[in-house]
């Protein structure tokens, strides 16, 4: 996991749950929560603040890695927004994922493992996705998804399935915009 995912976890829970939640999560954890923003950490780091945040604050892990995915998606648009810019809608944006935004985001973080989403067009509002990834992170992919959604301003339905976490080798997420 490269540290700038590391930093905007920081930055989501000082935010919504203060600096000092932040701080106990650290302690347990045994982190002092300093992370270079182009440097690699073993992912468990993360999965773990993120298993400590759930027990401590009773939220089910899959809805903090959603919530994370809407915090992450303004903070990339204030960090990147040339990557942001220039789409019509969600569903523009989200077809360029593997060709253009993973292809910089390589170039900006040198080893930086993205997961892989395969697109397929079905017509002017409707986009499937094939999310590949060993870290099986769909909830984050999903919180993404509707990230980018409120920033283009577009009223969306998602459809999950197959899924990682039902034994499929895959997740496919058809996104349909209103």
């Amino acid at each position: 996991m490269k540290g700038v995912v590391m930093n905007l976890l920081a930055d989501m829970v000082e935010t919504q749950l203060g600096m000092e939640e932040w701080n106990a999560v650290l302690d347990e954890a045994g982190e002092d929560g300093i992370y270079t923003a182009t440097s690699i950490y073993e992912d468990e780091r993360l999965l773990n603040m993120v298993g400590i945040l759930s027990r401590r604050n009773d939220i089910p892990v899959k809805d903090l890695v959603y919530a994370f995915g809407q915090f992450m998606f303004p903070a990339f648009f204030t960090r990147y927004p040339q990557l942001i810019e220039g789409h019509d809608n969600v569903l523009d944006f989200l077809q360029g994922l593997d060709s253009v935004i993973h292809v910089e985001v390589a170039k900006l973080y040198p080893g930086a493992i993205t997961p892989g989403f395969s697109d397929s067009r079905r017509d002017e509002k409707t986009l499937h996705l094939k999310y590949t990834s060993d870290r099986q992170l769909c909830a984050l992919a999903e919180g993404l998804i509707d990230g980018a959604a409120k920033h283009f301003g577009n009223a969306y339905q998602l459809e999950h399935n197959p899924c990682y976490h039902e034994g499929a080798d895959h997740c496919g997420l058809l996104i349909t915009i209103d």
